[in-house]
């Protein structure tokens, strides 16, 4: 996992990182793991203008990646862009819970193991917008992270029956970071913000908020976790909708990386596990310890490539770089909340 900061402006934080890696002879676009077809490109420029409109600065960092690695801003957007709606992929898992003195948001991010190597691990202080830290399988756009008011964010893909013109999963969660400061404020937004993708948000914040957002192109439902009720104080995510107003967009037959079973891991965690250590029960049930949610088996190509932890209370983040069945969480400290 590469771990990168970023600070000044947008273009200038991109510059630099493409930049940098153009000396060390890498080239972004040699690692893209799949075609830029002409449905990606026409896909994309059918949603640019929502970008232009509702998040230009994220325009503005691809642009200076671009400059940096001596390539067209146009072929780093058709692949940022089109993530998460052409030929999605549909894996991870999320929860967070409220208990006691700890708000905790937890996830494991599954995917490809060939490309591990290529992920990071990003703390950004723009020049305008709040500072964050988050994770990603790709760059510019987040798949999970906190920022600096507290407001911690996970996703898990869908497989959409739907698309839309609009921001894609990832980008929508780092909107989320780089300008709310709570889990409602995050609600509001994406309320507001066209969406192209099918995905959920899990959320929580240090006031105490937690709830999980499901959401794609033609609706959304909000779940917050209720403390007075056990067995609604907790909220979780995996691969396919589970609130109510989203169940019709589900999609069935398509791999899902036994979705299913992670979300009843998860559940049955929930009933049957020892929360008196919040820290160490989000770490149990993400190793695999209640049951299936991380035991993959390399050899099919498939694998949990980073876990996490964020104590949004507690201002702790716990992360570990590769699978937690086979490796140990260490704290990260080089980010202060």
């Amino acid at each position: 996992m590469y771990h990168v900061r970023f600070q000044g402006s947008h273009y200038e934080m991109g510059f630099k990182w493409g930049d940098r890696l153009l000396q060390y002879g890498k080239l972004l676009l040699d690692n893209v793991p799949f075609n830029i077809s002409e449905e990606r490109v026409d896909f994309v420029r059918q949603c640019r203008p929502f970008y232009e409109r509702w998040y230009p600065e994220v325009l503005e960092e691809i642009r200076g990646i671009a400059q940096g690695q001596r390539t067209e801003p146009e072929r780093l957007e058709t692949m940022l862009l089109s993530m998460y709606c052409i030929l999605p992929e549909n894996k991870c898992s999320c929860f967070a819970f409220r208990d006691g003195e700890h708000v905790i948001l937890a996830r494991n991010s599954d995917f490809l193991p060939e490309l591990e190597k290529l992920y990071m691990n990003c703390i950004y202080r723009p020049d305008h917008g709040y500072a964050f830290q988050g994770n990603t399988t790709a760059f510019v756009e987040m798949e999970d992270g906190i920022n600096d008011h507290g407001l911690a964010i996970g996703l898990t893909s869908i497989y959409p029956r739907c698309l839309g013109y609009g921001l894609n999963a990832g980008m929508l969660l780092r909107y989320g970071l780089e300008k709310c400061s709570t889990v409602r404020e995050f609600t509001e937004a994406l309320r507001h913000l066209p969406i192209a993708s099918a995905q959920t948000f899990t959320s929580a914040d240090r006031t105490g908020s937690v709830a999980v957002i499901e959401c794609n192109a033609r609706g959304m439902e909000v779940c917050y976790a209720d403390e007075k009720h056990k067995k609604q104080n907790f909220v979780s995510a995996v691969n396919s909708f589970h609130l109510d107003g989203m169940k019709a967009w589900r999609t069935e037959g398509v791999d899902d990386w036994d979705s299913e079973a992670r979300y009843e891991t998860i559940r049955k965690a929930f009933e049957q596990g020892d929360r008196a250590e919040a820290i160490s029960f989000a770490m149990d049930v993400l190793s695999g310890k209640y049951g299936f949610i991380c035991q993959y088996d390399r050899k099919t190509g498939k694998d949990t490539v980073w876990s996490v932890v964020y104590d949004v209370t507690g201002g702790k983040i716990y992360r570990c770089e590769g699978n937690p069945f086979r490796r140990k969480y260490r704290e990260d400290r080089r980010f202060c909340f």
